[in-house]
């Protein structure tokens, strides 16, 4: 009977556990010095080791050979049951998930107070799954726990240490507690190669790499896998053999996925996902691949090397890289990683999944702000539309009165459908008054604070490119703000007509304009407006950002 590679080749000596040199070390020395602890807790993903390591701790114990520095000979009679995992008197392996109650842990606890098989020997009782038993489980072990009979040895093996320590708090002060780590893709492929060298056998490095990474730092999962990747055909295993037996999508798919992204083609997202689900794939590993993909794209935008990656990967990743700001992939992660819980629950992840796509195909790139007010770079443009140059940021000062502050950039805005219509009206008062909507608009876009200014406004044209904007008397505070903002007005109105607008600002009342404070009564709403108005006045180069990025800046006091 053919044996599974994860069985055959566990290991049977504390050297020979991958990666947890800690671990084994500590646990060697106990059984050389003859210092073993009563009780153990084992930690740490599924697939590391802990079961593994209690059996040869077990193992050490009662070992007919066992070497002076604690290593077991793992070819003794005894060792060899236990190895195999076949009924030993002295070695008994419960699962907990299945035998969790109290009357479990009470026959747990009779059993243990009788004496080994032979003299010399210790009885030692695995538990795995351990945070399944229940709490009164706990509670009738405790006691055996804090003083056991002698020859005893309690190993508790568990993937979620919290779960014991919100259960039964008092246990883990009676445990000696070792954290099994993750192992990583490098240690995997090594341990793989040395495998496969012992079936004879010869694997492409891709291939490899494929599996460690599928192994999510698990041993055991990365043997399964292998092995199953081996009963798939013949002769060298190769990557594309893996992504068949396993299921996964070439590079091909997740390089048409962040080109769409690059490019700005959301239309792109929904032929992608047609060829995805065509392919049987899996969606939300699917979107695991983008994620870790993501990620090595931002590593190597800063310089660092990611790990475990197919030759591949690597070179779609050099393709992509210069088209995609290291700032945008952090910002899909965030989206990905926020969709990511829903799309595995979802019942239907591939609307899910295609949202997020279209998301970050549609998303805005980020700029650098000192460049854009610095002048040396546009604004990015809309999805699907390339920035020109009515649509490019042009930083340039305007006039400055004496009393006021120092100039602000102005963002010049696209002209709308109705925009467009006026233009070949011309500027007239009917046409001032039929597009005026679409100018707040546009405003609103470029400054929330001017929109709701234009809002409070109402336009007429005094003479041919000349058009006045009157506020009521308790409107002053927003004739201000368009007063501070006259050229970007002007910049708009002008987009809008096709032809060259001024604008002036009508004053309020003089009683009005200079009393406010006493003439009506500020609401919250108001008075919070008007200090960020004061805040956007002092400090000229946080109003132009906040107009240059469309920001909409918020006061909590």
């Amino acid at each position: 009977m053919t044996i599974a590679l994860a069985r055959r080749y566990r290991p049977r000596r504390f050297a020979d556990l991958v990666v947890q040199d800690h671990v084994a070390a500590a646990l060697r020395g106990a059984v050389a010095k003859n210092r073993v602890g009563h009780g153990y807790l084992l930690t740490g993903p599924r697939g590391v080791g802990k079961t593994t390591a209690a059996r040869i701790l077990a193992m050490a114990l009662n070992c007919e050979h066992r070497a002076a520095d604690g290593e077991p000979c793992g070819e003794c009679s005894s060792c060899l049951k236990i190895w195999n995992g076949s009924a030993d008197l002295d070695v008994v392996e419960i699962d907990a998930a299945s035998n969790r109650g109290v009357d479990d842990a009470r026959d747990l606890r009779e059993r243990a107070m009788y004496a080994a098989s032979q003299a010399g020997h210790h009885k030692v009782y695995i538990i795995d799954e351990a945070h399944m038993l229940t709490r009164e489980a706990w509670n009738v072990l405790l006691k055996i726990l804090e003083e056991p009979p002698p020859g005893v040895v309690f190993v508790f093996a568990t993937t979620e240490p919290q779960k014991i320590t919100n259960t039964a708090a008092p246990v883990m002060s009676r445990l000696q507690r070792f954290d099994f780590r993750r192992i990583g893709p490098t240690a995997i492929q090594q341990r793989l190669r040395q495998v496969l060298a012992a079936e004879h056998l010869d694997a492409e490095d891709d291939a490899l790499v494929l599996i460690a990474r599928q192994a999510d730092g698990g041993m055991r999962d990365a043997l399964s896998v292998l092995d199953q990747c081996l009963s798939f055909g013949d002769g060298i295993l190769t990557a594309a053999r893996v992504r068949q037996a396993l299921g996964l999508l070439d590079d091909e798919a997740y390089g048409e996925v962040l080109a769409a992204v690059a490019d700005r083609q959301p239309g792109q997202v929904f032929a992608i996902m047609d060829r995805v689900a065509d392919a049987g794939a899996d969606l939300a590993e699917f979107a695991g691949g983008l994620a870790e993909l993501l990620r090595a794209l931002v590593m190597r935008h800063y310089g660092a090397e990611p790990e475990g990656l197919p030759e591949s990967t690597r070179s779609l990743i050099a393709e992509i890289a210069p088209r995609l700001a290291p700032e945008d992939a952090v910002r899909m992660l965030k989206l990905l990683g926020e969709a990511e819980p829903a799309l595995r629950r979802s019942a239907n992840p591939r609307i899910g999944l295609e949202t997020l796509l279209l998301r970050w195909a549609m998303m805005d790139r980020a700029v650098d702000l000192r460049a854009i007010l610095a002048g040396a770079v546009p604004l990015p443009a809309a999805a699907g539309k390339p920035i020109t140059e009515r649509t490019a940021l042009r930083l340039e000062p305007r006039p400055v009165s004496s009393d006021r502050g120092a100039a602000t950039p102005v963002a010049p805005a696209e002209p709308t459908e109705i925009g467009l219509r006026a233009q070949g009206s011309g500027l007239t008062e009917a046409t001032l008054a039929a597009t005026w909507s679409d100018v707040i608009a546009t405003a609103t876009r470029q400054s929330p604070l001017l929109g709701q200014a234009l809002a409070h406004a109402t336009p007429k044209l005094e003479a041919p490119g000349m058009v006045g904007l009157g506020f009521g008397p308790d409107s002053a505070l927003f004739q201000d703000g368009a007063a501070r903002q006259l050229a970007a007005v002007e910049t708009i109105l002008t987009a809008t007509f096709g032809t060259p607008v001024k604008v002036k600002v009508q004053a309020a009342s003089a009683a009005a304009a200079a009393t406010p404070a006493q003439s009506r009564r500020l609401s919250a709403q108001d008075a919070r407006s008007e200090r960020l108005t004061q805040l956007r006045s002092r400090d000229p180069a946080l109003d132009a950002a906040a107009k240059a990025l469309d920001l909409e800046l918020m006061d909590d006091g």
